[in-house]
């Protein structure tokens, strides 16, 4: 089998490792697959299966940097509108690629879930994504999250329901609902928020993608199209994000003295 990571990327990885801190969560949109088969002259298709391709480097490029948890956009609820045809071919695509990948994140120790309307799937895409989550379920190196038929109102709606039915029978009390009760009914309520969000393509935009947890994600903009993405333009984004001051509403000054405590309490 040719290697997923070329002994360039793999010393990259280490190089980066020990710069700084690598984000628990990073979440992409990735972007740019029907404009890259555009630019070649194939059909869409083509360029969905070559973005397929890297994310297989992806996810092992982030699995050796140590990443616990990396979420995908990988099919929003607005994507449905698009032509039927393409959307059949993503499905296919989809169960293809569980069918062929699921076996190898086994054995690099990678659990797979998802988000979203899993309702809105076919029924064979739900059994292929139901098959390959029993399998590596127990896997503890990374969990790789897919966002399929998913959107951040959509999320945000179906939460808000959930807790007016909570209150409605008694579960929970009005007066208790907080943040953390909001986060605890998100599709996303067992891990943490991104800290760095990536998107592939260009667009300056977040394409209604994890509204609630991004609220202090570090968000990098690649103008590189997802089927050329590389682990070097990921690691690229990793180096921008350690060079950034994560100030969480405080200042400068705060976080430094912040970090001092902590420093002289170890």
């Amino acid at each position: 089998m040719k290697k997923v990571l070329s002994d360039k990327d793999l010393e990259k990885i280490e190089e980066v490792k020990n710069f700084g801190f690598i984000p628990k969560h990073i979440a992409i949109i990735m972007d740019g697959n029907g404009r890259w088969a555009k630019k070649k002259g194939l059909p869409r298709a083509a360029g969905h299966r070559k973005g397929i391709i890297t994310v297989r480097e992806i996810v092992e490029a982030c699995a050796k940097l140590g990443v616990k948890y990396l979420t995908l956009y990988t099919f929003s609820t607005e994507n449905w509108q698009r032509p039927k045809t393409e959307v059949s071919t993503l499905m296919r695509l989809i169960v293809k690629s569980l069918k062929d990948e699921t076996d190898q994140l086994h054995k690099n120790n990678i659990r797979l879930t998802s988000i979203g309307n899993s309702e809105m799937l076919p029924k064979e895409v739900r059994e292929e994504l139901e098959d390959a989550f029993e399998k590596t379920k127990m896997n503890t190196k990374m969990t790789l999250n897919l966002a399929l038929s998913y959107s951040g109102r959509w999320e945000l709606t179906d939460a808000v329901n959930k807790i007016a039915k909570d209150v409605k029978e008694g579960i929970l009390e009005l007066e208790d609902i907080s943040e953390n009760t909001i986060s605890s009914y998100l599709n996303t309520s067992d891990m943490p928020d991104p800290e760095l969000l990536i998107r592939s393509g260009g667009e300056m935009r977040i394409s209604n993608f994890l509204l609630w947890q991004i609220a202090y994600s570090e968000i990098f903009i690649s103008d590189v199209l997802w089927p050329e993405f590389k682990t070097l333009n990921l690691i690229e984004a990793i180096k921008e994000f350690q060079s950034r001051e994560r100030r969480f509403g405080l200042v400068s000054e705060q976080i430094t003295n912040d970090q001092k405590k902590i420093e002289d309490n170890d």
